[in-house]
């Protein structure tokens, strides 16, 4: 059987059980016992806490913490981990290496953050006269500039999730090949909720989807999925016709979920469009459904 450069590349189980224990090495290494009410003592050899100390503080026994820093072929239950995780004080970035160094599905997340930055939003209102919005994996718009609640009025107000608008109210669609576009955010949404399953955030909207939409259900079932995306996108306006776009995702802050789009007019009409929106003179009419 021929092996292929990535199989090769690949790290083996003991490459990662070893960089888990040169990681929890690193860790204890950095914490000193006056943190936790120990002694510091004079009999030391090594800065930081000790294996032993690790233990009795995570609550597990002296000799499995030992036999995982040591890279030894043990498994490591979720509630152990938080444990250890919680004792060496590792934010969220290196409680989530943890998770994938001892070989275990990642942390459960926790509750999505729905404020973005201070200086995102400095980054989003610069960005005038491009569209350009806040969004999380489940297409939450989180916040928008002035120019990407011009064009999309009925969208860009924050909160609003965006697959809820498709497809709850066609008056919300904003396509001109939708049967193209709408098919790719739910092939999104499907990969990213891959990786939030059983979260009730993430449950309830796909329940309440399948519920208000045939169209939804039909295209949840095919278990298509894509990643993120750059590329030319076409927008209906209803007094101007067709904007065309050169749509351009970011991850912005991948621990909360963040990617910040960015729309940039590929013609001088599409351009001029936004100029008017901003300016006023194109209003379009609220959305019946509210």
């Amino acid at each position: 059987m021929t092996t292929t450069a990535t199989e090769r590349n690949r790290p083996t189980a003991s490459a990662r059980r070893a960089d888990l224990g040169s990681f929890l090495r690193t860790r204890r290494e950095r914490l000193s016992p006056e943190e936790f009410g120990l002694p510091a003592g004079s009999r030391r050899r090594t800065p930081g806490l000790r294996r032993e100390e690790v233990a009795q503080l995570a609550g597990v026994g002296v000799t499995w913490y030992t036999w995982l820093e040591q890279g030894r072929p043990i498994r490591a239950s979720v509630q152990v981990l938080d444990a250890v995780s919680r004792t060496l004080r590792l934010d969220p970035a290196e409680h989530e290496h943890l998770y994938r160094l001892a070989g275990v599905p990642r942390p459960p997340a926790g509750p999505v953050e729905r404020h973005p930055p201070a200086e995102l939003l400095t980054i989003l209102d610069a960005l005038n006269p491009l569209p350009a919005c806040v969004l999380t994996e489940r297409f939450d718009v989180l916040a928008a500039n002035a120019a990407y609640i011009a064009m999309f009025p009925t969208l860009g107000t924050a909160p609003k999730n965006i697959l809820w608008c498709l497809f709850s109210c066609p008056y919300c669609d904003p396509f001109a090949e939708a049967d193209l576009e709408i098919p790719r955010m739910v092939a999104r949404f499907r990969a990213a909720y891959a990786r939030h399953s059983g979260e009730p955030e993430w449950d309830s909207l796909v329940t309440d989807l399948q519920a208000a939409s045939p169209r939804f259900t039909e295209l949840w079932h095919t278990h298509d999925v894509a990643a993120h995306e750059t590329g030319r996108k076409v927008f209906n306006h209803p007094r101007t016709g067709t904007m065309t776009f050169n749509a351009t995702s970011l991850a912005v802050h991948p621990a909360a979920d963040m990617r910040l789009s960015v729309y940039t007019p590929v013609d001088s009409h599409t351009a001029s469009v936004i100029t008017r929106l901003l300016a006023g003179d194109l209003a379009i009419p609220p959305c019946p459904h509210g």
